[in-house]
Order: C-alpha cells, then sequence, then structure tokens
C-alpha cells in the first residue's frame, strides 16, 4: 500500500519542516478560527501524514470563513483505518465528509453505496493532468468515485559500486545475483515477503510484468493464466534458492530498506521513500545509491510495477456535499500535491508537477535543506513519472480485502510455492472469496 506514515517520511531538521508548514499555512489561523465557533465543520477521515494539517489550514483559509475543515487523523495501519470508516459509515454517520481511500478500497466503498459519485466540473477538476495508473485506481464501473490525491510505485535500488549497471529483467537480476553470491559479494534480492499486503504487491507486479491477469478486466472472474504461474515461478526460485535474505518472510517496507542499508543486499525493490531514508542515515554513500525501472518479465518489454497511494472520496451520508467535493478538490490541488510530496515524501498523481522548476516557496532561491523543489527532493522523479505511465494497479473489485487476505496466506512463505500447484489453490480459493465477496467489518 501506499506510504503515507511519517516512520517513512525523509530525514530533514525540525527547522525545515517548522518553516515550510508556516509557508503554506500563512493567515490560516485567524480564518480557521472565524469558522471554529458554531460554523460550518467539513471533517476529513485520512491517515497520518506530518504535514498534512497545514494543508488542511491553508483550504480552510481559501474557503473564506464559509467552513473549516477539520482534520481527523485515522490510526496508522491500513487496517485499522478501513476498520474504523467503514463501521461509521454502515452506521451511516452524518459527521463523516471526505475519506481518505487506500488505493484499494474505492470500488468496496462505492459498491456499498457509502461515496458519492464525481460527476460535472467536480470530476473535470478531479481528472483534469491526472496520470491514467493513479485515475484507475479512484474508477470503478465506468464511474469515478474519488479525486486521487497521492501515488506511489516502487523502483529497483542499487548500489553501483556492486552492479554498475542494473539488470532489465528478473532473469538477469537472478544471474547476476548467483555470480555476486559466487564471488562472495553482497548479493541478496530484498522485497516484501511478509505474510501481507506486501507480499500481494511483489506477487501482483510479477503477474503484470510478465503479462498475466489474476482477476478478468471486469473483475468478476479469476483468470490466473500462465502469466500468474510464471510469477510464482520467479518468486519460488528467488526465495527458494539463497538469493535473498533468510528473513524474508518478516521483511515489510522498512525491513527491506535496512537490510539493504546494512550491507546485505546488490538490489531493493522498494518504494521511493528510501531514497530520503538513505540519505539522513548513509550521506557519505549517497551517491553510490541509485535507482531503475522495476524489472520486465518479457524480454524487451518494461516492467509494471503495482501502483500504491490515496484517494479522497466524498461520503454519502455528509449533510455538505458540496462543501466536501470543493473541501476535497483543494486538499488534492497541484499546488498542495507538491507541498505534500516535498514534506512528506508522497509522489503526486497530477503529472505536472513533477516537471515543476519551481521551489516550495518561488520568492526565494531554491536549496534541498530550506526551500526544496522536485528537482533536489526527487532525483528519480523521471524514473517514477516513467513508471507511473506504465503502472499496473492491485485487481480491481469490491471484494479486494478477501483476496488480499486469500493471496497473502497462499503465498506465503514463497519458497514453499509449487507454481501449478499453487495457482489451482489460489483459482479456488479466490473464485471462493469472489463468490461470498462483500464487506468485511
Amino acid at each position: 500500500m501506499g506510504k503515507v506514515n511519517a516512520r517513512h517520511r525523509r530525514g530533514r531538521s525540525p527547522g525545515r519542516a517548522v518553516a515550510a508548514a508556516g509557508a503554506v499555512a500563512v493567515g490560516a489561523g485567524m480564518l480557521t478560527a472565524c469558522g471554529s465557533e458554531g460554523g460550518m465543520k467539513i471533517n476529513v477521515y485520512y491517515a497520518p501524514e506530518d504535514n498534512f494539517q497545514a494543508v488542511v489550514d491553508r483550504c480552510t483559509a481559501e474557503a473564506n470563513g464559509r467552513y473549516e475543515i477539520v482534520y481527523n487523523k485515522l490510526p496508522r495501519g491500513a487496517d485499522g483505518q478501513r476498520e474504523q470508516m467503514v463501521r461509521r459509515l454502515a452506521a451511516g454517520d452524518e459527521t463523516m465528509d471526505v475519506l481518505g481511500l487506500d488505493v484499494t478500497w474505492v470500488p468496496e466503498f462505492a459498491e456499498a453505496g457509502w461515496v458519492e459519485e464525481w460527476t460535472g466540473e467536480d470530476k473535470a477538476e478531479a481528472t483534469e493532468d491526472v496520470l491514467p495508473g493513479p485515475l484507475e485506481t479512484a474508477t470503478w464501473d465506468g464511474k469515478l468515485y474519488a479525486a486521487t490525491k497521492n501515488t506511489n510505485v516502487r523502483l529497483l535500488w542499487y548500489d553501483d559500486r556492486i552492479t554498475p549497471e542494473p539488470p532489465k529483467t528478473w532473469d538477469e537480476m537472478i544471474a547476476m545475483s548467483r555470480e555476486l553470491k559466487r564471488q562472495g559479494k553482497p548479493h541478496e534480492i530484498l522485497f516484501t515477503g511478509a505474510q501481507y499486503e506486501g507480499l500481494v504487491v511483489t506477487y501482483n507486479s510479477l503477474v503484470e510484468s510478465a503479462g498475466g491477469r489474476i482477476l478478468s478486466e471486469d473483475g468478476q472472474s479469476v483468470v490466473m493464466d500462465q502469466g500468474a504461474v510464471r510469477a510464482l515461478e520467479i518468486l519460488r526460485e528467488v526465495s527458494a534458492s539463497g538469493l535473498t535474505d533468510p528473513s524474508l518472510t518478516n521483511m515489510k517496507e522498512d525491513e527491506v530498506r535496512l537490510a539493504f542499508q546494512g550491507g546485505g543486499g546488490a538490489f531493493q525493490l522498494n518504494w521511493p521513500y528510501v531514497y530520503a531514508s538513505y540519505a539522513a542515515e548513509k550521506p557519505d554513500d549517497l551517491a553510490h545509491f541509485q535507482w531503475a525501472p522495476y524489472p520486465s518479465v518479457l524480454p524487451g518489454q518494461a516492467g509494471r510495477t503495482t501502483i500504491g497511494g490515496y484517494n479522497l472520496a466524498v461520503s454519502a451520508s455528509s449533510r455538505h456535499k458540496p462543501e466536501a467535493f470543493e473541501a476535497a478538490l483543494c486538499l488534492r490541488s497541484a499546488e498542495n500535491q507538491k507541498f505534500s510530496a516535498l514534506n512528506d515524501g508522497v509522489p503526486p498523481t497530477i503529472e505536472s508537477v513533477y516537471t515543476d522548476p519551481e521551489p516550495l516557496d518561488p520568492s526565494r532561491p531554491a536549496d534541498p535543506e530550506d526551500n526544496p523543489s522536485m528537482a533536489t527532493e526527487y532525483p528519480m522523479k523521471d524514473t517514477i513519472l516513467e513508471s507511473l505511465k506504465n503502472a499496473a494497479v492491485r485487481p480491481l473489485t469490491p471484494a479486494y480485502q478477501n483476496l488480499s487476505t486469500v493471496m497473502s496466506k497462499v503465498l506465503s512463505p514463497p519458497s514453499d510455492i509449487d507454481p501449478q500447484g499453487t495457482a489451482e489453490e489460489l483459482r479456488q480459493q479466490l473464485s471462493d472469496a469472489l463468490d461470498s465477496k462483500g464487506v468485511i467489518p
């Protein structure tokens, strides 16, 4: 899933974050106060994000006293976020206005009738200049049910002192890993192998890179074609041949990051936040920390990494829907996506933000510490953008939560995968999950 929480932020001095937040929220305090006593409140339920309150304050100021946006911080874990919103929405809670949805939740919430469709001018503004992959995650059954706020893609990270040229395919990466191991050098291929959503993301990226499908295009039936079987073969080969960390089955994103920084890995497949962490913790080696697109399975074709991120939806029970749509559009505007990207490390969904040359405060010279720009904070931005244009999404279905639970269980541990047998087990269990699809409380 997309990384929003604080532990995945870049390492920077508190003064920088405070200064940046202050620059965005100038004048917001007085206007917020004007609407805070008995005025209209637009309640936003969203994951923890360090500087999101500054964005909220800015949008409250832009409302010019007509309403105050209130940031209700959800639990840090995705399961806790979803559980809290599901219970309140199922009870018809009218105090919920704008909902921060993980990219996998939109079909479920739309099918349950909990979120409003975006139409007319609101839809036009919410879709303008948005990259196709992120936009697909906000859509269900041909209709738009959310506005994209931020996205995420995994890249291939490597040390150019170990591998001067990165592999383009999984076969190349496996061969390079074996040769490095033979030479007694760091050789491990590090990825999320614990029994959770991260393993599902790893598998889905392999399936898509192999040209395969897990579900049909409409999400109504299980496919599990030859590309899905090939992905199982690769997952087993990497996991069972001594080419990855012995603690693979305990590895989530941060364990992958730390294992690579500790010197055991030749390659890691991870989100872009690892660059800022490396810069903060190993600055002397940063020049050698390089990135490349996600490796392909099919020679001559680009790999396809699975999208993460968050979307903003308007609750069907909201008593202030016009204001909720307006507030959501402000919270995910190009200007605010840029601010969140530079301060919280969450990649934008709006294409023009990637090529925006201006620093956070255009009135001052760009400075990596005090006045960052996309160029200073995202040196890998061109690779992120390239990856987003060819990215994959997780299977779109209201039953995704069921499917994810099934896949993470069946795929764990990866070293025990029997490609044909595991494919058949997945085919049966995923079909059962689709047949009983619905909301998991």
